[in-house]
């Protein structure tokens, strides 16, 4: 089994199936596939069907699409409790994944993943007021339901997909109450996450569109270093 991800500094959809595969310690293996630089479009089509990652190999199938991969890991390792067992559980998680999947533009968009970095200060709050809020309350909700230190006590799929927002809030020092501060942390504690970390610093790459300096203007685009 391999996982095609793009640059791990940057790419929020590769981290999310790539945490599921690591905690649930599943055997693969991973490929980067470049997010910049000559050609890296035509590259990235000629492995994904989408033209994006990531991209799941298993024997014959390929299959793109976070969840989608998600969802096929759970299929084929049942005994790894990759959601949660309780079947209410189960719906709210995937509910969860699902708003996290196709929500929080916001933050999307004026505050991109960004793993080597810390930029405090360097986001519009007015831009991110309403997703810091819902997300403020989904994971209240979750983890006052649950007793944390996750949103649904062991770690599990929701919790991958709500990863990349949990780095947001940390690289940009955007303002967050004290129970979404230790969730923050626990993410930053797990293990997986740790390797995924420490592989993402040691990158060499820079990506332009996710680099908020070259997006406000403040840098000129292949000027970072």
């Amino acid at each position: 089994m391999k996982l095609l991800i793009g640059n791990r500094n940057y790419s929020t959809w590769s981290l999310r199936p790539w945490l599921v595969l690591q905690h649930f310690e599943i055997p693969f293996e991973d490929e980067v596939l470049q997010l910049a630089g000559p050609g890296w479009r035509e590259n990235l089509a000629a492995r994904s069907p989408t033209g994006r990652v990531p991209v799941l190999l298993d024997g014959a199938l390929v299959l793109p699409e976070t969840l989608a991969i998600i969802e096929y890991l759970a299929d084929s390792f049942p005994d790894k409790a990759i959601w949660p067992a309780e079947r209410k559980d189960r719906a709210m998680a995937r509910a969860a994944a699902a708003e996290m999947h196709a929500g929080f533009s916001g933050l999307r968009n004026h505050a991109p993943m960004n793993l080597r970095a810390s930029h405090p200060g360097k986001v519009d709050l007015d831009a991110v007021r309403k997703d810091l809020h819902r997300v403020e309350t989904l994971w209240g909700d979750l983890l006052a339901r649950t007793g944390g230190p996750y949103l649904f006590g062991a770690f599990s799929a929701a919790d991958a997909m709500f990863a990349p927002l949990a780095t947001r809030l940390r690289t940009y020092d955007l303002p967050v109450s004290d129970v979404a501060g230790r969730y923050v942390e626990a993410i930053y504690a797990l293990p997986a996450f740790q390797q995924w970390l420490g592989l993402a610093l040691q990158e060499p790459w820079i990506v332009d569109d996710d680099e908020i300096d070259v997006i406000q203007g403040r840098v000129a685009p292949g000027t970072l270093a």
